[in-house]
């Protein structure tokens, strides 16, 4: 397939965001206006996909993806990998609906793709910040974080991070289609996948803003999940090294 070689595809799933969406829209509109927007949209009750449609009706950039029910990040940010890749965008954004990923910082990690495959927008490296967080929320995510790199041995301070940019020719290279983790840990499946598939993965500082309108998705079972799902990784991944460390080294090396 020939890649749109200016083709950038944000996907933007949402699940009763009625209240976040539009302004995220516009601003997406203004600061990336050469960008195109998929709203993927998991059925939700406030009307959050009639909402983007409306949207779309009035801008050509703007598309609805419109999914049954609630079937998870995971799943929803496969669906836009599947359309985008299928249309032949040469670059994919994630990016959640809520306002936490500031429109305004996209152009950075669009730069930064320019020399990596996958660019991961940080708030745990030198630069990067979280405004409106509580405490306990920071040291769960700064914990999480370190758990997935001592358990994994993975070179990434943000590897739960969910703002992201994408070259198409990564996303083909990571095995899409086995991909089952939902929630924080499907950003930390991808991650590992990446860096498996020999992609380069860099991360550029990105300030996080908690949403101010609807409630997060943050629950426990998505905790859970990731917790025991990095728990398995890390564990087969020590396997691996131990029956092949030479094609290990040779991986982190690269």
């Amino acid at each position: 397939m020939v890649e749109r070689n200016d083709g950038v595809l944000v996907l933007i799933p949402t699940y009763d965001e009625a209240a976040n969406l539009p302004s995220v829209l516009s601003r997406l509109r203004a600061t990336v206006p050469t960008a195109d927007l998929l709203v993927i949209d998991d059925n939700s009750p406030d009307g959050t996909g009639e909402l983007a449609d409306r949207f779309a009706a009035s801008d050509p950039a703007i598309r609805v993806l419109h999914r049954p029910g609630k079937q998870g990040l995971g799943a929803a940010y496969l669906a836009g990998f599947g359309q985008g890749l299928a249309e032949g965008y040469s670059a994919l954004v994630q990016l959640d609906a809520d306002g936490s990923h500031q429109p305004e910082q996209l152009p950075d990690l669009l730069a930064a793709l320019r020399g990596a495959d996958l660019v991961i927008g940080s708030r745990w490296i030198a630069g990067g910040s979280v405004r409106n967080w509580p405490r306990s929320r920071q040291a769960l995510s700064r914990g999480g974080n370190r758990y997935v790199r001592l358990a994994m041995s993975l070179p990434v301070r943000d590897a739960t991070a969910g703002f992201r940019a994408w070259r198409a020719s990564a996303l083909r290279c990571v095995d899409l289609a086995s991909v089952a983790s939902q929630g924080y840990c499907f950003q930390v499946d991808l991650t590992r996948r990446a860096l498996q598939a020999g992609c380069r993965v860099v991360e550029v500082p990105i300030e996080f803003v908690e949403r101010t309108e609807g409630e997060s998705k943050m629950s426990g079972a998505i905790v859970r999940e990731a917790l025991w799902r990095v728990t398995l990784w890390g564990a087969a991944d020590r396997l691996a090294r131990l029956r092949s460390p030479r094609a290990h080294m040779a991986r982190v090396q690269s």
